[in-house]
């Protein structure tokens, strides 16, 4: 029986190298979808045993239109664009591909957090324009020495440890919460657990997010657990912009409570109106967020090799669970 893999984006050029690891037995096209699934004929969708999906979510108002469909694979990291409960209540297994990007990510989040401890982000945008600050020193809160500090992670999986072990390479004393996360593990990596969240604010000088957005994670750092952070902490955000509620970054970022924040994701993406304050103000080069704030468009994953690992990868995982039946990287329905 022939298998037919639909990628609805038209990502690629070609279909050579999904060709190549599913194998002969498999078909495979391609759509040209732009917005969404919708945009995709009937009979297309009536065809495919297998969804590919990077930037489109898979809601279940759509499932209908894809009577064949037994696998959907997100091409990335992140499933919650994927209304995973309607694709178990028809029997649609879901998975991810964990595997790729890890070190970009890792190394984004240190980044920015370096950036604004060292001052960088702050002398970049005081010394450009016609009236640059004073050639020297400007005394800050942000500038800190590593070693002094904790560098405190929200979500020991696979980037969380890669940025963990990164960070302890620059000085810094890591520490992290992960409540699902088998013991032991922390003294494999040589790092300190945190038994609950409040404990890890409480001694967090970096806060660097790490967590899949879940019903569990969505709005999880609010302005309460931002205040548990130490006045001055830095705050960094490389995972899901619904984790943590920009709203109250701003206010305290505003007060002083927060010195500094770098966001490579926000709650909308692309941001529509109403335009978050928090980014407004950033985009305007309001005086006050000089040197404290850096905003990136969700890129930390981009490199040219993490490109070719998400097409490589996504392959590899529809060919294990459509074609061959294995379980990989299937995200299970109680993972929220």
């Amino acid at each position: 029986m022939t298998l037919t893999v639909l990628e609805p984006e038209g990502l690629y050029p070609d279909t050579d190298l999904e060709q190549r690891i599913l194998g002969p037995g498999v078909r495979i096209l391609r759509g040209n979808a732009r917005t969404g699934l919708a945009d995709l004929p009937d009979s297309l969708c009536a065809e495919a045993d297998g969804l590919m999906t990077l930037r489109m979510a898979v809601p279940g108002e759509q499932l209908a239109r894809f009577p064949k469909l037994k696998v959907v694979v997100r091409m990335g990291v992140g499933y919650d664009r994927v209304d995973r409960a309607a694709c178990a209540a028809r029997g649609i297994t879901v998975c991810n591909v964990p595997d790729y990007g890890t070190q970009e990510v890792a190394e984004f989040a240190v980044l920015l957090a370096l950036a604004l401890r060292r001052g960088l982000i702050l002398y970049h945008d005081t010394q450009r324009g016609p009236e640059p600050a004073p050639w020297g020193v400007m005394p800050s809160p942000l500038h800190r020495r590593q070693e002094v500090q904790t560098f405190g992670i929200l979500g020991l999986g696979r980037i969380g440890t890669a940025a963990a072990l990164r960070a302890r390479a620059f000085g810094w004393r890591i520490a992290f919460f992960d409540p699902h996360l088998p013991n032991g593990a922390d003294r494999a990596l040589g790092v300190a657990r945190c038994r609950t969240l409040e404990e890890l604010l409480a001694q967090s000088d970096v806060l660097s997010i790490h967590a899949p957005l879940t019903r569990a994670t969505r709005g999880l750092i609010g302005e309460r657990e931002l205040r548990l952070l130490p006045r001055n902490a830095v705050v960094v955000n490389t995972a899901r912009g619904p984790i943590l509620d920009i709203a109250a970054l701003e206010r305290c970022l505003r007060d002083g409570h927060i010195a500094g924040a770098g966001l490579d994701v926000i709650p909308e993406e692309p941001p529509r109106e109403p335009i978050p304050s928090l980014l407004r103000a950033y985009r305007a080069q309001e005086e006050w967020l000089r040197g404290r704030l850096v905003v990136t468009p969700h890129i930390a994953f981009h490199t040219p090799e993490a490109w070719e690992d998400i097409r490589l990868k996504s392959a590899e995982t529809m060919r294990d669970v459509l074609v061959e039946g294995r379980r990989t990287n299937v995200i299970p329905p109680e993972a929220d």
